[in-house]
């Protein structure tokens, strides 16, 4: 039996948020050429290439870890939080596809890519909500699930018409659409009680709140593919103004915390947003100037995730053992502490 590099093993799916981040960016600047001209397309051709070349590695190295690291891999599936992330792999390769079909045009290649994506989305998500029939017990809908990380399955289809649509495939793209349409709502609701029931998940994770201005900024793009009413879209891109307001108050308490990966979490939300409004914006108009600003917002911080992520790798704070933290609120003169 071959030697595994430790590190490996802490190779968790949550890592895939880094393609999600500089997928999304790709697309944002893309959606910025009209506005900016050339150079923010030549922008989003290189950092497009970039998350290929990301998710490349890591579909590598999640590869060799399931090898090496099965007993990795099953605490990932069986871990009340952690599960959710599963959902970042085929987001990601709906994403690619998606970059794929912007940048270079419909192809052979690109629908298939999108088909793989599409279906393996459908049945990650199939697979996180069955869960919910277990109830509240070992398995199930916990409260300690219930953070904006179960977003990210229900982000996972909404993104499904972005390049469904131009590879000709809008009537499935509609209805894997509609499941994200259904349970984002039941999702939000769950986090708000939660909230109020049980408090905030673990402060390490409060990057992850970021994850709730994905939803209305995702479909606000989407519905525009799939024909909505320009009205419709600019109610959703208030939504995700507003939810940004909103999670920026949380700004000086993450600014406080160390690099950790749930800091991925901020990524793919900031670019989304900036991609809508940049869809949006027409010259001269007010959106033309908010979309370069929140253009240049999601750069700046993605720009900062990568330094992070670099650090930590370079000092090996990020391929470790988790911290331990509170995920349940424990009663009074007692503690309850598992891995987040």
């Amino acid at each position: 039996m071959p030697t595994a590099h430790p590190a490996l093993k802490y190779l968790q799916p949550g890592w895939y948020a880094a393609v999600m981040g500089l997928s999304g960016l790709s697309l944002a600047w893309h959606r910025a050429a009209p506005l900016m001209g050339e150079p923010a397309g030549r922008i989003a051709w290189g950092v497009g290439l970039l998350a290929a070349l990301v998710f490349g590695l890591l579909a590598l190295a999640t590869l060799l870890r399931g090898w090496r690291h099965a007993e990795a891999w099953a605490e990932d599936c069986r871990h009340p939080v952690r599960h959710t992330f599963i959902a970042t792999l085929p987001v990601s390769v709906i994403l690619l596809a998606t970059l794929a079909v912007v940048l270079h045009g419909p192809s052979i290649a690109a629908l298939w890519l999108w088909r793989a994506g599409a279906l393996a989305q459908l049945g990650v998500t199939l697979w996180v909500l069955a869960r919910w029939w277990r109830g509240n017990g070992p398995g199930g809908l916990q409260w300690a699930s219930a953070t904006p990380a179960l977003l990210v399955p229900i982000v996972g289809n909404v993104l499904v018409p972005l390049a469904g649509v131009p590879l000709g495939q809008a009537e499935w793209s509609a209805a894997q659409f509609g499941i994200g349409l259904l349970f984002w709502p039941v999702v939000m609701a769950l986090v708000v009680v939660r909230v109020a029931l049980q408090g905030l998940w673990p402060e390490r994770l409060l990057p992850s709140a970021y994850i709730v201005i994905a939803p209305p900024a995702v479909i606000g793009t989407s519905a525009l593919q799939l024909g909505a009413p320009a009205l419709v879209v600019w109610a959703l891109w208030g939504m995700a103004l507003f939810s940004l307001l909103w999670v920026a108050t949380l700004t000086r308490r993450i600014a406080a915390l160390p690099f950790g990966l749930p800091h991925w979490g901020m990524g793919f939300p900031l670019a989304a947003l900036a991609a809508l409004t940049l869809r949006l914006a027409t010259p001269g108009g007010l959106l033309a100037v908010l979309g370069p600003v929140l253009l240049a917002l999601s750069t700046l911080v993605i720009l900062a995730l990568i330094a992070g992520t670099l650090r930590g790798l370079r000092d090996g704070s990020l391929l470790a053992p988790e911290p331990m933290a509170s995920i349940m609120p424990a009663p009074a003169g007692a503690e309850r502490d598992v891995k987040p």
